[in-house]
């Protein structure tokens, strides 16, 4: 239950936030729903006047669709056949007490009956609002289809009945096809309408936009609420309730996280005969978790392949996310920073100066929520990983791991589309990219991801199976593009780099024989590089033979030394240092170590250092 506590403490902190709209980066708008309420796309609006008259209505538009309506227990539940309106804004076949007679088809009994029953009680009772009255007084004349057909919103066939899906033969009728069959997937007895009122002498706020709404439905509902029970969430006793909410990671979400809806069969395992026996959690805190879940999810939730990943704080939303680079946290690409030489200590420093700046304000109620979710079907969702850590050691365990599963990156862009070069940790995603490549199925990357937290919250240790994957994968350039490869480098040194705490710079004083042999590599092909020039795009021996260098290092070394000599011979005097750096790496390797034993990962580590000191060498002197 804590999880759902936290979600409802979350939700408490942000009422400020409430029915405020805010848009994703795909510009879809998403909200912190008040309690309820729901969300529907809707298809049609309806513009009343305040005395209860229709005004206008039209289609509208997709980007415009997203409506905030109040909503029952039993309607946010419906499915198939049941009869459950909606509390204001609904389907045709709800709201039109004329839609029998335009040919609309009922299976059993009217909705339109129940519908207006439920409005009427809302605007006769003590709690309404003068626009719920003004709905309700133009609905009751049941001439809602009439109207929206002569405002040309709807239209009907030869015999007067609603056209229930667009054909040519209706062109002769109505020359062009009608927006709103561009609108509605079934017939326009799908169509879902939304009302508004109108009024000639002020500006009137929209209704699923109107805060005044919100509280009178939600005063008026809490007084259809069956008895108290003791809520398992918060301790205190308040109305209860066994129908929680779908729709969690996105519209057409159907999962439920709390569902005791079968009653036959195995549900209960004979231990219980109602599903209140397991637990019971008020209507009030289901509503404000599941409210608050949605919106973190739209705000700041990751989605992989339907699984979420989501990182929040209680009293602080902007906590850095536990599955991002250190290019994310700190956005300041190298160039910028002070750094020449990236040892892990200067590092730490710079990106403890980061980290910092989240510990303001910290309380002993300061908290960080680490959730992931996700659904074997569609209609069962569950809690795949929780965890609740206090801010500062969630902070100091993220400060650990940007230090120390680090290395220089450079596939990052800024937002000017070029390329940053970083120094940090990679995102848990870039991991599986290193580890798995870029076209792996999404189910192995987010079962990856999910395996990293323990590493990034708990400081476990890397699993074995993904740097061997990784260091795999980075032994073999040539299956690859040269941008894929070099990312997976950088990555595979970062994780390699979590147990031996190397420097990105290179270690002249390190005699170890893995590091030595990958020196020889990146010397030899640079200079091969060198000697080919810019023109030639080729790869070099060095990295061709790569594979076969990680696991006979002498015999292949050999292979790679006779080939060098004709390069050596085109350079001159001018691989004189190279050649004598060969032969200075290669005198520290001990003799009974030059054998075909398999390197580890160390010797990429050696690899890039040295690659990277010479590079940076050659830009000095130019």
């Amino acid at each position: 239950m804590s999880w759902l506590l936290n979600l409802y403490e979350t939700y408490e902190s942000n009422l400020d936030q409430v029915g405020v709209v805010e848009k994703k980066s795909n510009d879809r708008e998403f909200t912190l729903l008040p309690i309820a309420h729901t969300t529907q796309n809707a298809h049609i609006e309806v513009d009343i006047t305040e005395d209860g008259a229709f005004h206008s209505a039209r289609v509208i538009d997709k980007d415009e669709m997203n409506t905030l309506i109040p909503c029952t227990e039993e309607s946010a539940n419906r499915a198939g056949s049941k009869i459950a309106p909606y509390p204001l804004h609904d389907k045709l076949s709800y709201v039109a007490g004329d839609f029998v007679a335009y040919g609309g088809k009922i299976k059993k009994e009217e909705p339109f009956t129940y519908y207006i029953a439920q409005l009427k009680e809302w605007a006769e009772s003590p709690y309404a609002v003068s626009k719920v009255k003004s709905i309700y007084n133009y609905l009751s004349k049941k001439t809602l289809i009439k109207d929206l057909v002569d405002a040309k919103v709807l239209y009907l066939d030869e015999k007067g009945h609603l056209i229930e899906g667009w054909d040519k033969k209706y062109e002769i009728l109505y020359k062009e096809k009608p927006q709103i069959f561009s609108v509605v997937t079934g017939g326009q007895d799908s169509a879902f309408i939304r009302f508004n009122v109108y009024s000639s002498q002020k500006l009137l706020t929209d209704v699923w936009k109107d805060r005044e709404l919100y509280d009178s439905f939600i005063r008026f509902y809490q007084d259809l609420l069956g008895a108290a029970d003791l809520c398992y969430v918060t301790g205190n006793f308040m109305p209860s309730t066994d129908k929680h909410a779908n729709k969690i990671r996105n519209a057409a979400d159907k999962a439920k996280l709390i569902s005791a809806n079968d009653t036959s069969g195995f549900t209960f395992r004979g231990r219980f005969n109602k599903s209140n026996q397991v637990a019971s959690i008020s209507y009030e805190v289901s509503q404000k978790a599941h409210n608050a879940l949605k919106w973190l999810i739209n705000r700041q939730g990751k989605t992989i392949d339907q699984r979420v990943f989501l990182v929040w704080g209680n009293d602080d939303l902007n906590i850095p996310d536990v599955t991002e680079d250190t290019f994310a946290i700190d956005p300041v690409p190298i160039e910028k920073h002070e750094r020449i030489s990236y040892t892990n200590q200067e590092f730490a420093r710079e990106i403890a100066k980061a980290l910092d700046g989240y510990k303001n304000d910290l309380s002993t109620k300061s908290v960080v929520n680490i959730l992931i979710l996700d659904s074997a079907t569609t209609g069962r969702m569950a809690v795949l990983y929780y965890r609740n850590m206090y801010k500062e050691l969630y902070l100091d365990r993220l400060k650990s791991w940007h230090s120390t599963c680090a290395w220089l990156h450079r596939y990052r862009k800024e937002e000017n589309g070029d390329y940053a070069q970083f120094f940090g940790a990679p995102a848990t995603k870039d991991i599986a990219f290193a580890a798995y490549g870029p076209k792996a199925n999404e189910k192995i990357v987010k079962g990856l991801m999910e395996r990293m937290l323990p590493c990034i919250t708990d400081n476990k240790e890397i699993p074995l199976d993904i740097v061997k994957s990784a260091i795999n994968r980075s032994s073999n350039p040539v299956s690859m593009e040269k941008w894929e490869w070099e990312k997976t480098l950088s990555i595979t040194c970062a994780l390699v780099n979590k147990k031996e705490g190397y420097n990105v710079t290179l270690d002249t004083e390190n005699n170890e024989r893995d590091y030595l042999f990958g020196r020889l590599l990146a010397i030899a092909d640079v200079l091969e590089r060198r000697a080919l020039g810019s023109e030639e795009n080729r790869s070099s021996n060095a990295i061709r033979y790569m594979n076969s260098f990680s696991k006979n290092p002498a015999r292949t070394w050999k292979t790679i030394q006779e080939g060098l000599q004709p390069y050596q011979a085109r350079l001159g005097t001018k691989a004189r240092y190279l050649s004598s750096l060969i032969d200075e790496v290669a005198s520290k390797i001990n003799y009974a170590d030059f054998n075909n034993k398999p390197l580890s990962g160390k010797y990429l580590l050696g690899f890039y250092s040295q690659r990277h000191e010479l590079y940076q060498k050659k830009e000095n002197i130019e």
